[in-house]
């Protein structure tokens, strides 16, 4: 094999030159698409699940390599995104600051190409999405370490807002400072659930080092730029925002740390056949109730992934019962399901049916 690598690199050039026109061509054909969209439903969310998960999944399937197929998913993610934004303009909020767990789980849905808005609270993010000052929402609903988000799920008690996806998103906790010299660190801030999940490693790299709380992990990387003496416990994005070095990757005590996020919007998404229903309902109160309500869940076949009770905060020792079960509700054992317990109920309310995480 020939030590000069200069033909690879033309044929790479050209290659790259094809795939600038083909990305064009794409291009054109999605505003097309665009408008065809707005003269059907000039309201209708332009981003639509069940397509880019057609699309992916067709791609994966039919890739030969040496392309790695995970790689297929975040190429093609960026690609949609941009593709997407020329279709209309595209807001995000999100529980803010940048450069959170939250914004991450938003660029890891909707790439890079829409307009992020980060607000200060869940309620904040409800409100840009009721008041269409935002296309979509993204808030924490639960945590495998901190357990589930109540805020996030009282907020739905009162919202016309459906459910429309869902985001697994991996927590990462690296220490970072402007230096990135681990010697010069004398002060290491960050928000209370970081430093609780990384309580194990702090205490043997750092016993004698002051640690403070902050209102965000974001919140600590920028007071880095401001102190050089101060390291913060946040995101991998959040080193890259501020531009600190990485002291220590991956310093959380459990490596499988993961939080889900919800997608918020005034819409439901498409049927993809691979989706999951949440409910909203409060039992009435008497023996066995809960279980005559949980009964029918399993006579027609369908698991469910989740339940949780929160006080409905209207009556003394009246619970809400959240509850996601896998199917959409379009299907027929679903549809048949929701109405048989429905009558068995004091309160009954769809969340919406939405693609689950893949």
């Amino acid at each position: 094999m020939s030590g000069d690598f200069s033909e690879y690199r033309e044929k790479i050039d050209r290659i790259d030159d094809e795939i600038l026109r083909l990305l064009n061509e794409r291009s054109k054909s999605v505003i097309e698409i665009g408008k065809i969209k707005k003269l059907r439903d000039a309201d209708a969310n332009l981003h639509t699940q069940a397509r880019e998960a057609a699309i992916i999944a067709r791609l994966t399937q039919q890739n030969a390599g040496p392309f790695p197929s995970e790689a297929i998913r975040p190429v093609y993610r960026e690609i949609m995104s941009a593709s997407l934004s020329l279709e209309g303009p595209q807001k995000v909020a999100y529980l803010g600051p940048r450069a959170t767990f939250t914004h991450m789980a938003s660029m890891q849905k909707f790439g890079s190409a829409p307009q992020y808005v980060p607000v200060n609270s869940i309620k904040d993010v409800f409100s840009e999405v009721e008041r269409g000052r935002a296309n979509f929402g993204v808030v924490p609903i639960e945590n495998t370490t901190e357990g589930v988000v109540n805020h996030t799920l009282d907020m739905f008690i009162d919202s016309s807002l459906l459910i429309y996806g869902e985001v697994l998103q991996e927590v990462s906790h690296h220490l970072m400072s402007k230096s990135g010299v681990m010697e010069e660190v004398k002060h290491i801030h960050s928000h209370p659930h970081a430093i609780a999940q990384c309580r194990n490693w702090l205490e043997a790299n750092f016993p004698h080092v002051p640690v403070s709380e902050v209102a965000s992990t974001a919140r600590a990387a920028e007071q880095c730029v401001e102190h050089p003496s101060v390291a913060a416990i946040a995101s991998e994005l959040a080193a890259q925002m501020y531009g600190l070095k990485v002291i220590e990757a991956r310093i959380e005590d459990n490596i499988n740390n993961v939080t889900r996020f919800l997608i918020l919007s005034q819409k439901p998404p498409e049927r993809t056949g691979k989706d999951k229903t949440s409910l909203m309902l409060s039992v009435k109160d008497k023996v066995g109730a809960l279980y005559d309500l949980l009964r029918p869940f399993a006579s027609h076949g369908l698991s469910m992934t989740k339940i949780e009770s929160r006080p409905s905060r209207r009556k003394a020792w009246e619970y809400i019962f959240f509850v996601d079960i896998e199917g959409h509700i379009e299907e027929e054992r679903v549809k048949t399901t929701i109405e048989e317990i429905t009558g068995r109920c004091l309160f009954m309310k769809v969340l919406g049916s939405y693609p689950a995480h893949s």
